[in-house]
């Protein structure tokens, strides 16, 4: 679940930027990303892997169509490995 005001777009909060560059900074393997697929205005999630050259691994068939939703899907993968728990449910 998302937030219902959506994303945060625009000037982020002092403790967001930090948060932000946390999840940048992740280890590049098992790092979640969003993928376009085909030509269109959809996306999956993928896991880099951290080998120039090899497959990505695709987390799941799930295909979306709203960029907000894979952002928020990314997020909370991110969110996650860097703190072992999923997004507490004040923050989503």
């Amino acid at each position: 679940m998302r937030p219902s005001s959506g994303l945060p777009l625009g000037h982020h909060s002092p403790e967001l930027q930090k948060l932000l560059r946390l999840f940048r900074t992740l280890p590049v393997p098992g790092k979640h990303v969003a993928l376009r697929v085909d030509h269109r205005r959809a996306w999956k999630i993928v896991a880099l892997n951290g080998v120039k050259g090899q497959p990505l691994t695709e987390v799941s068939d799930r295909v979306y169509t709203d960029w907000n939703d894979v952002e928020w899907a990314v997020f909370g993968l991110r969110w996650a490995q860097a703190f072992g728990t999923p997004v507490p449910e004040e923050i989503g």
